[in-house]
C-alpha cells in the first residue's frame, strides 16, 4: 500500500468578500500522479498556493501534513526546503538569462563568494539530460519553445531536491508533440520517486496520466476517483466538477447563414525578421452572415499569423492581398482601420494582448471602443459603467460589479470580458483564436453559446483552434491550413479528425 506523502484537512481561505475555498481536503500518495479538476474560479490554484506557501501560514485555516509533519510554510523558499515545487501556468523564467543561469537563480552555486560557472553549467547539463532536453546549459531562454522552457522550469525543480511536484496547466500553451513529451516525463519522474499534482483542464490528458483525480466544485472537495476504475470516466469527471450532466459538449443550433460578409483575397506574409520566409502563401477565404468557420493546422502553420496580419497588420512584413467587407474592399493597415472596416480580432493570449489585468472590468470592456463613448476627447463614465454592465450580464460575468479588477477573475470570465471588449465595436467579423484555451469544461459550453448567438445574429464568426473536435462541434465549414498554405476546406458534414488531419499535413496545395 502506497505511503500518504500529503494531507491538507479542512483549508479555508477568504479573500475580502469572497470564499475561495471552504474545508477542502486532499490526500496524496506517495509516488503517484494526481490530478485536480474543477471550473474556473473553483479553487485550484489558491489550495496549489496555499500549499507551495504563496499564501502563508497563518492566512488560511486549516492544517497541511507532509510526510506525517505540519507544513507551516511562511513563503515560497520555506515549502521549496521541504521539497515541494509549483510551476505556475505563467513561467517564471527570465528571457535574457542562460538556461543554466535561471535554473540556479536564487539558489547559485558559489565558490569563495563568486559564482562557480563551470560547476553551475555542468550540473544544468545533467539536469537537462534527465528531462530530455538537448539545449546547451549556456542557451538564452528567449529562444527556446514554451514546450522547452516548460522542460527547464522541471529542470530547476529537480535542482531543489523536489519531492512533490505542482504543475498548473503544464501543456495549457503546448502543442501535442511537446504535451506527450512531458506527461511522459512526469511518469518517469513518478518511477523516479518524485510525487506530482497536475491541474488540467484537458479531460483526456487526465484520463491517460493520472492516478488519483480530485475534483473541487465552488471551493469544496467534491470527490477523489481512482482513476483505475473503469467509471472514472471523462463525463464522470464531469458531473462532478459542474454538478450536473452535461448531455453534450458542444450546444444545438440551426445554422442560417446569408451572404458573403468577409473574404480574403491572395494572401501572403513574410516573417518579420526572416526576410525570406513566406509564412501565409497566396491564402484566400471567406466566411457568411451568421457562418462559423475554423481554421485547423499544426503548431507553425500560420494560423495566428494569418489572423493578427490581416487584422491592422500586426504580425508579418510584405503583406500583399486584398480584404472585402460586404463585397467593398477595405483597409485594414492598421488596428483602427480594421475596427473601422468592422473586423474584431480575440487574440490567444488574452492576458498579453487581451486584457489589462490590473484595470477593472469596466476599463477593459470599453477599451476597443471608446470612441463610442467619448466627446471632445473626454469618456462618460456613466455609459462606461452602462455597457460594462450590459456586457457583464449578458455575457454573464461571474462578479458582482464592473469595478473588479479583471485579474481576478477566472480564465472563463477573463475571456467572457475580451469578447464583451470586442462585441462593443460592433463588428462584422470576429476572428477567435483558441476562445477557449485554459477554459474548463463547464466555461467552455459558454463560450460556444455565446459564439452561437454571434452567429444566429449574423456576425461572421472566424474560429482558430488547435483542438480538432472543437471545430467539428461548432463549426458550419472548416479550412486546413499547412506550411503557410490553405490545402482545403470540408463542410462539417463532411469532415472528420482523420480527414483533417490529411490535409493539415499534405505539403503541396490541394485543388479541392
Amino acid at each position: 500500500m502506497q505511503t500518504t506523502i500529503l494531507q491538507m484537512q479542512d483549508i479555508t481561505k477568504t479573500f475580502p468578500g469572497v470564499k475561495a475555498l471552504d474545508g477542502v481536503n486532499l490526500t496524496v500518495r506517495q509516488n503517484e500522479i494526481h490530478a485536480i479538476c474543477g471550473e474556473n474560479g473553483a479553487g485550484k490554484s489558491t489550495l496549489m498556493k496555499v500549499l507551495s506557501g504563496v499564501y502563508p501560514h497563518g492566512s488560511y485555516e486549516g492544517r497541511i501534513l507532509f510526510e506525517g509533519q505540519e507544513l507551516k510554510a511562511s513563503s515560497i523558499k520555506d515549502s521549496e526546503a521541504q521539497g515541494i515545487v509549483i510551476i505556475h501556468q505563467e513561467l517564471a523564467l527570465v528571457p535574457y538569462l542562460s538556461v543554466a543561469e535561471n535554473i540556479f537563480l536564487g539558489n547559485e552555486n558559489q565558490r569563495g563568494g563568486f559564482i562557480d560557472w563551470n560547476d553551475t553549467n555542468q550540473r544544468a547539463a545533467q539536469l537537462l539530460s534527465r528531462v530530455g532536453l538537448a539545449e546547451q546549459p549556456v542557451t538564452p531562454v528567449g529562444q527556446l519553445g514554451v514546450g522547452k522552457q516548460q522542460l527547464v522550469e522541471i529542470a530547476k525543480a529537480l535542482s531543489k531536491n523536489v519531492k512533490l511536484l505542482i504543475l498548473d496547466e503544464p501543456t495549457a500553451a503546448l502543442n501535442d508533440e511537446d504535451s506527450a513529451h512531458l506527461l511522459q516525463l512526469l511518469r518517469e519522474l513518478r518511477d523516479q520517486g518524485v510525487t506530482s499534482i497536475i491541474i488540467s483542464h484537458k479531460l483526456g490528458e487526465i484520463e491517460d496520466i493520472a492516478d488519483t483525480t480530485t475534483i473541487i466544485r465552488d471551493g469544496q472537495s467534491v470527490e477523489a476517483l481512482d482513476m483505475s476504475d473503469p467509471a472514472s470516466t471523462q463525463n464522470r469527471i464531469i458531473r462532478g466538477m459542474v454538478g450536473r450532466e452535461l448531455s453534450a459538449r458542444y450546444p444545438e443550433r440551426t445554422p442560417q447563414i446569408g451572404d458573403v460578409v468577409f473574404e480574403v483575397k491572395d494572401w501572403s506574409v513574410y516573417h518579420p525578421t526572416q526576410h525570406e520566409r513566406k509564412v501565409v502563401d497566396n491564402a484566400s477565404l471567406d466566411v457568411r452572415a451568421g457562418e462559423i468557420v475554423g481554421i485547423a493546422g499544426l503548431m507553425g502553420a500560420g494560423r495566428t499569423e494569418l489572423a493578427m496580419s490581416i487584422f491592422g497588420h500586426s504580425y508579418g512584413r510584405n503583406i500583399s492581398g486584398e480584404v472585402h467587407m460586404g463585397g467593398r474592399l477595405v483597409d485594414t493597415s492598421t488596428v483602427g482601420n480594421a475596427i473601422k472596416a468592422g473586423v474584431a480580432y480575440v487574440s490567444e493570449d488574452r492576458k498579453k494582448f487581451g486584457l489589462n489585468l490590473i484595470e477593472d472590468i469596466r476599463v477593459n470592456t470599453t477599451a476597443a471602443g471608446l470612441s463610442k463613448i467619448s466627446t471632445n476627447g473626454f469618456v462618460d463614465g456613466n455609459k462606461e459603467i452602462q455597457i460594462a454592465e450590459h456586457y457583464r450580464k449578458s455575457m454573464r460575468i461571474k462578479t458582482p460589479n464592473v469595478m473588479a479588477k479583471t485579474g481576478n477573475l477566472s480564465g472563463g470570465n477573463q475571456q467572457k470580458v475580451v469578447l464583451g471588449k470586442w462585441l462593443h465595436t460592433a463588428p462584422e467579423l470576429l476572428i477567435l483564436d483558441e476562445p477557449t484555451r485554459g477554459i474548463d469544461v463547464g466555461a467552455k459550453y459558454e463560450i460556444y453559446t455565446i459564439i452561437n448567438e454571434l452567429a444566429a445574429a449574423g456576425k461572421a464568426v472566424l474560429v482558430i483552434s488547435s483542438e480538432l473536435p472543437e471545430l467539428l462541434g461548432i463549426c458550419d465549414r472548416i479550412y486546413t491550413l499547412a506550411y503557410g498554405r490553405l490545402t482545403g476546406q470540408l463542410p462539417v458534414a463532411e469532415a472528420t479528425q482523420e480527414r483533417l488531419m490529411e490535409l493539415m499535413t499534405i505539403e503541396k496545395e490541394s485543388t479541392r
